[in-house]
């Protein structure tokens, strides 16, 4: 049986319903390239509650029977993660929220999903929030000092894939494993072009079809998963401020990475309260006609070593 279109103007007035909410934030996870490839670990419902995060594996040894057990200690690192808020209020008119029934919910369930995951992106992998300050995590990937610089390697001695595999051998030769890269969507077309001294292409597995719509990972990348998210260069479309900051890709060892995300997510709604725009103006709700709708969630984070990743960059206007 088809089922009805979803009405906003029909639903609590407060809190969206769990069954409407939760589809957004399972798409905020896939939408997000660090979320793609970082493990997830519990994240406390209260938001000041830290959470301890092993990000390394404990040492076993042989023991001889009724012998002293070996105790796991060094090398283990214990980090803390507690949940920063992530949140977006969209005005909305009254007339769109009352007529539109499933037009409004069905751009919201697209729109919602991409938002946290952009901002979370940025948060993580260049430690800012989306107007540049300062983001919310004291982690973040592109803080480590190794980097690879594309277009180093010519293309007879294998080009853009010479330089991925350099970052690679970077990563292992400090024992660390190298699992996964998230790229800059610029980075695509550059390797769906790049091709052998004879023609072929290089990089076929980035042509693997991702995960679902939206979805960040897309196929491999020197036999290792590929996500990619704009935030990765950190310029984003339509996005005013955003600056290319050469950026192209990270990569390393995403054992080392640990995300979060908070069980209490909300979308609350108000045709009474007033909000202050870009420039600073102040608007009624309820004299301009309006809805707003305010969607809340918490996200953590935390880095074992920043150095168990490194950086492919690139001029912004390069490749």
């Amino acid at each position: 049986m088809a089922t009805s279109p979803i009405k906003l103007s029909t639903v609590d007035p407060v809190f969206l319903p769990e069954t409407l909410v939760a589809p957004i934030f399972d798409k905020s996870v896939e939408g997000s390239a660090v979320m793609s490839l970082a493990r997830r670990v519990p994240l406390s419902m209260s938001a000041n509650t830290a959470v301890p995060v092993p990000l390394d594996v404990p040492t076993a040894d042989w023991v001889s029977e009724g012998g002293r057990k070996p105790l796991s200690s060094g090398g283990i690192e214990v980090k803390q993660m507690s949940g920063k808020k992530i949140a977006v209020l969209i005005p909305v008119s009254m007339e769109v929220v009352q007529s539109n029934a499933a037009g409004l919910w069905t751009q919201l369930q697209r729109d919602l999903p991409t938002a946290f995951a952009r901002a979370f992106d940025m948060a993580t992998i260049h430690g800012k929030n989306m107007r540049g300050g300062a983001g919310p995590f004291q982690d973040y990937l592109a803080a480590t000092t190794k980097s690879v610089s594309l277009g180093t390697a010519s293309q007879g001695t294998g080009g853009i894939w010479r330089d991925f595999v350099d970052g690679m051998e970077e990563i292992i030769d400090d024992d660390w494993d190298y699992t996964g890269t998230v790229a800059d969507n610029r980075l695509k077309p550059k390797l769906l072009a790049a091709t052998s001294t004879t023609g072929e292409p290089l990089f076929v597995a980035t042509r693997q079809p991702g995960h679902g719509t939206g979805a960040a990972l897309q196929g491999e990348l020197i036999g290792e998963p590929i996500a990619y998210s704009r935030s990765v260069s950190g310029k984003l479309r339509r996005q005013s401020g955003s600056a290319d900051s050469g950026l192209r890709a990270i990569g390393g060892d995403w054992s080392q990475a640990a995300y979060g995300v908070g069980m209490e997510i909300s979308i609350k709604r108000s045709r009474e309260a007033t909000y202050i725009d870009e420039d600073g103006g102040v608007h009624s709700a309820f004299q301009e006609n309006l809805e707003l709708l305010l969607a809340e969630a918490y996200y953590g984070f935390v880095l074992g070593d920043e150095e168990a990743f490194v950086k492919f960059t690139s001029s912004p206007s390069g490749t």
